[in-house]
């Protein structure tokens, strides 16, 4: 059997003292944090309730409460609340307004509580958010308190940092499964029953009742389903719209004529479901967007504009994304295998009309020159003049706004036209004006394309006034010259 041998008296003092130093170093050498004082912690209560359709943010907040309460029990007591109601779980805590304030409150020493204690880690965190909030935790010296830990969060254990992570990744999980379980879901309703999935009807159709829901549940609450049928009143002008547009008619000259007839708008002729839009007159768009609408088929369409997220700020992807509604192309539609309801058009005259449409932005043609474009703006109303062709020489107008859609009234100014051979002559003169002849390369004084470029490199624009046939240049020193119109 191995003896140890004894220590000797000066080693055992330098033990001693080792060990003293060791026991100093673990007291004194952690990070401040909130320490328990008399009558225990203050604790900041945190939670949240996405929406307030499906479910009762009294009876939620009361639940997590009751949580974060028996969590925190002998250790101290609640003096603060935040909870946000009508906010996913996928904002950061920046964009939840409960949650920024408490934020704000972390920063200030005279907070009020020592540490924050949740009800649940779904209801404050979101995929590797709570990663991104640790850190500001551990800098003000804030605990954080969860259930799934039962008690407060060692930023720096590996386990709890792990056990965090998983946690973030379910919650990210749990959001991706509905949203994709949703999804498919409405396809197939769409595709094989052809149901009507909701949204304000389109114009020309009114909702019918079509019996019990489908969902036994949703049936025993008293929910009904509905289906699209044709509003006697509004149905005939959409079969005049498709047929006017497949005899050739352009969708400027359908809008002007229900204007000239006075037919009210969809906007007007459903203002309970159309608050938010103008209640004025047909616009073209609005004739657009009816042409392009394949429901007037028979057909249940959906997912026509589909949802995408896109980042608020690419250079900060913390602030995390905004839901954007986006025009999506036919191919990822989903169409019904059968017709839902009745159709106000054929699928031969739908695809006819496509096909009539043009695309967007008219070429150049051959042979046709604008040296001016984009140069010269109106001296009556200020935009910009589009170019034109006139009697085989290049133009440029300004109509004041005035859109081939409505009738021109008796206040409108007259269309301005500036030919651009009138113009062209003056610019030399124009630039002398602008850099004075000590500027001025030689040559370039007499070639207006120099001119041009030079507006063009500065970003100046000319102004024609038409009532003194003068052209102005906005500069800090105003130039202007005199058109000769008589050549």
């Amino acid at each position: 059997m191995a003896v140890r041998p004894l220590s000797t008296p000066g080693e055992a003092g330098r033990a001693t003292g080792a060990d003293s130093l060791l026991a100093w170093a673990e007291r004194s050498g952690k990070r401040q944090v909130a320490q328990p004082r008399k009558g225990g912690l203050r604790f900041a209560f945190y939670g949240r309730v996405s929406t307030e359709d499906h479910q009762d943010p009294v009876t939620s907040r009361a639940r997590q409460h009751h949580q974060a309460t028996a969590l925190v029990g002998g250790h101290g007591r609640i003096v603060a609340e935040y909870f946000d109601i009508g906010h996913s779980r996928v904002l950061p805590w920046a964009r939840r307004p409960e949650a920024a304030v408490l934020l704000a409150a972390l920063a200030d020493p005279d907070r009020g509580f020592d540490a924050i204690v949740v009800g649940e880690y779904e209801r404050a965190f979101y995929g590797n958010q709570f990663a991104l909030m640790a850190p500001l935790f551990e800098h003000y010296g804030v605990q954080l308190w969860m259930p799934e830990i039962g008690g407060p969060i060692d930023f720096t254990a590996e386990a709890h940092e792990q056990l965090m992570i998983n946690l973030g990744i379910q919650s990210k999980r749990e959001i991706t499964r509905t949203r994709i379980r949703v999804s498919t879901a409405m396809a197939a309703q769409t595709r094989e029953q052809g149901r009507y999935l909701g949204g304000r009807p389109p114009y020309g159709y009114q909702l019918v009742d079509a019996g019990p829901h489908p969902n036994r549940a949703h049936a025993a609450w008293g929910r009904r389903a509905r289906r699209l049928e044709p509003d006697p009143q509004t149905a005939p002008i959409v079969k005049w719209i498709f047929g006017q547009r497949l005899a050739g008619h352009s969708m400027a000259r359908i809008t002007r004529a229900l204007n000239d007839m006075h037919i009210p708008c969809p906007s007007a002729a459903d203002p309970r479901r159309n608050a938010h839009r103008t209640q004025r007159a047909w616009t073209l768009t609005t004739v657009r967007t009816i042409l392009a609408n394949p429901r007037y088929t028979g057909r249940q369409v959906w997912n026509r504009q589909p949802s995408e997220r896109d980042l608020i700020d690419p250079s900060n992807t913390g602030l995390g994304h905004r839901q954007v509604q986006r025009w999506g192309l036919p191919d990822g539609w989903v169409i019904s295998a059968r017709p839902a309801h009745p159709a106000l058009v054929s699928e031969a005259d739908f695809i006819a009309v496509q096909g009539i449409e043009t695309s967007r932005g008219t070429p150049v043609k051959p042979g046709r020159c604008y040296l001016l474009a984009g140069l010269l703006r109106c001296g009556i109303c200020g935009r910009r003049l589009e170019s034109c062709w006139v009697n085989n020489r290049a133009a440029y107008r300004c109509r004041h706004g005035h859109s081939s859609t409505s009738r021109s009234g008796p206040e409108r100014p007259k269309n301005l036209y500036v030919r651009e051979d009138h113009i062209l002559p003056h610019l030399p003169a124009l630039h002398l004006l602008l850099t004075g002849p000590s500027e001025t390369v030689p040559g370039a004084a007499s070639n207006p394309k120099e001119v041009l470029e030079h507006l063009r490199t500065s970003k100046m624009t000319l102004t024609y006034e038409p009532e003194s046939r003068t052209l102005r240049v906005g500069t800090p020193k105003e130039v202007k010259i005199t058109i000769d119109r008589r050549r």
